[in-house]
């Protein structure tokens, strides 16, 4: 019996999970050959294992609260997925924080991610104080 191949949402959640749990190279998996990771502020990475070293300390831990997922089409045929949701853990002074909004927006090529484009409404600095609107 052969797997039935994930659906684009799907596969964002799979990954976003996996990271999640720090199950970076599992997660890695599903991301396509030179992917690209833009976080806020402009940080970019080209692996998981890099994203995770440069984010070191930022936080003890966070999740995500993925409330919903919207799926796209480009003219060229990649497909685009965008979750959205909150963010709760604790910042990197152990201070706890919850209900911070995020955007993520993936552009899928061949099923696997190609690119990760990060927002979300944590400070520059990692705590859990929102920026403003």
């Amino acid at each position: 019996m052969t797997a039935v191949p994930l659906t684009p949402a799907a596969t964002v959640d799979r990954y976003l999970q996996l990271c999640e749990d720090r199950d970076l190279d599992t997660a890695g998996a599903l991301l396509a050959p030179g992917a690209l990771m833009v976080f806020p502020g402009g940080h970019r990475y080209g692996s998981l294992p890099q994203m995770a070293t440069a984010q070191h300390g930022r936080y003890q831990w966070v999740r995500k609260h993925r409330d919903r997922y919207f799926e796209g089409r480009t003219e060229d045929g990649l497909v685009t997925v965008t979750s959205l949701g909150t963010l709760y853990g604790e910042d990197g002074a152990g201070e706890p924080f919850e209900g911070i909004r995020y955007a993520d927006v993936f552009v899928l090529r061949d099923g696997l991610i190609a690119e990760q484009h990060v927002y979300n409404d944590l400070a520059g600095n990692g705590t859990g104080a929102p920026v403003s609107d």
